[in-house]
């Protein structure tokens, strides 16, 4: 009788232990998730302001009327994207084309990993279909083989060893394959071997989120074919050093053609020559290389990197300061010691006065309340938004922001080296096309916030709000 007790009593604990949401709701537990702040970002804490001019509109354009509008937080880079941070891009693209061109090769040539003095390291990683999982064999077997072409979506072998010193070329095939990235020989000048920089091309897809929106609305339904709305995109990356020549008739600047993006004396100095298409294709990478390490660690994904949209761009430049003509608060350009505070045009012809006569360093002069460098002058600055001279009177005022694929005009922040003090006011708008390089515009990124929203809470001045005793 005892031992029927004992048997029933463990049971019941079973079947009770069993059964952990009694029923309730309880929702899909995930694993705790904790967020970091980027490497070399600040975080800026949402809020709401006066984007656009509430001063005097000195250039006429009407295009930035006074509007109040509120943005959640995210995050900025400190800085302009470097050259330094932008040849990581570039290289990581000639790496990967390189090493896809050698698995190919070894694929053709059916060479294996045991063929170590030649180019069989370099094979695609499923390869050796011993070694794979289940999944790996059916996506092979699903997708791979079946595609137009068979190298499509194959993973490549990283962990392979690139050389670019011919000197350790390791046969002639590998020789052949790093030869077709160069320019041919007669093409070559100073003895320099140099890279055919139209052949870095990075391919990647995106969601047009936006448009598929769009369409849904049209339709009055939730779901729709998104494969219209799956874009494929092909760049060529390498910047256009010739922007140098290009924006300045009966001007030498070869110099800086020759040794801006490739020297290291210029590796902390903004990027130009960047085009938006540029700028948004290494938004990209540098969200997928990022989670690619969020996946081997086993951490969830971060969110995208992107441009900030116009109102995200004013509000940082802002640095907490609403009524600010400048990223210091001031409607001054020198400080108390007649130094001037960023790098523009003061004078007529003088582009030296301010102490340099091109870019400077990303980390030059002080940075604003939000330690952000040169929100004002050095480089303007690309943004996500479209340019529509009216687009502020029908913005939305929660994280206004215009984008239109089909709107080549981009709004261009901040004001450079080379322009006048009107530019850099932190209200000022202008714009350049999509494709479109410039010694003179570079970029930087955001990262939106997850998480609980710090929103800073300000006061913002108004004269209806003065009538209503409000402030």
């Amino acid at each position: 009788m005892k031992r029927l007790l004992v048997l029933l009593i463990l049971c019941f604990l079973v079947v009770s232990c069993g059964s952990k949401n009694r029923g309730e709701l309880i929702g899909v537990k995930q694993k705790k998730w904790f967020g970091e702040k980027p490497f070399g970002m600040v975080l800026v804490e949402g809020g709401a302001y006066i984007m656009g001019k509430s001063d005097e509109d000195l250039a006429q354009l009407q295009n930035a009327p006074a509007k109040t509008v509120t943005v959640p937080s995210f995050y900025m880079d400190e800085t302009e994207i470097t050259n330094s941070e932008y040849r990581q891009f570039v290289y990581w693209v000639k790496d990967s084309i390189a090493l896809a061109m050698l698995a190919r090769e070894a694929e053709e040539l059916g060479l294996g990993e045991d063929n170590k003095d030649g180019i069989g390291e370099f094979v695609f990683q499923d390869s050796d279909t011993t070694k794979l999982s289940e999944y790996q064999k059916y996506m092979r077997e699903s997708y791979y083989d079946v595609d137009e072409d068979l190298y499509a979506g194959r993973a490549l072998n990283w962990d392979a060893d690139l050389t670019w010193d011919t000197e350790d070329y390791t046969d002639k095939n590998y020789a052949r394959i790093m030869d077709s990235l160069y320019l041919p020989p007669d093409l070559w000048y100073d003895g320099e071997m140099k890279i055919d920089v139209e052949k870095i091309k990075y391919l990647y897809t995106w969601f047009d989120a936006e448009g598929a929106a769009a369409e849904s609305k049209r339709k009055r339904q939730q779901f729709i074919d998104r494969e219209p709305f799956i874009k494929k995109e092909e760049v060529q990356i390498y910047p256009d050093t010739t922007v140098w020549i290009k924006d300045f008739t009966y001007s030498y600047n070869e110099p800086m053609h020759n040794d801006y993006f490739s020297h290291p004396a210029y590796q902390d100095y903004p990027v130009v020559g960047v085009s938006w298409t540029q700028a948004v294709a290494f938004c990209n990478w540098r969200t997928k290389f990022k989670n690619g390490h969020q996946r081997e660690k086993g951490k969830p994904n971060v969110s995208r990197f992107r441009l900030p949209n116009e109102a995200e761009w004013e509000y940082a430049a802002r640095g907490g300061i609403p009524s600010g003509t400048y990223p210091w608060g001031s409607p001054y350009l020198l400080n108390d010691r007649a130094c001037f505070l960023a790098n523009f045009k003061p004078l007529r012809g003088d582009y030296a006065v301010d102490q340099a006569v091109y870019t400077v360093e990303a980390k030059s002069y002080l940075p604003n309340d939000y330690n952000l460098y040169n929100m004002a002058g050095n480089v303007a600055e690309w943004t996500n938004s479209s340019y529509n001279a009216g687009s502020y009177e029908y913005v939305s005022s929660l994280n206004p922001n215009m984008s239109f694929n089909d709107e080549e005009r981009k709004v261009v922040r901040g004001g450079s080296w080379k322009d006048v003090a009107y530019f850099l006011r932190v209200s000022s708008r202008d714009f350049e096309y999509s494709d479109t390089s410039r010694s003179y515009i570079g970029f930087r990124t955001v990262q939106d916030y997850l998480g609980p929203q710090n929103v800073k809470i300000c006061l913002l001045y108004t004269s209806d709000a003065a009538d209503e005793g409000l402030v």
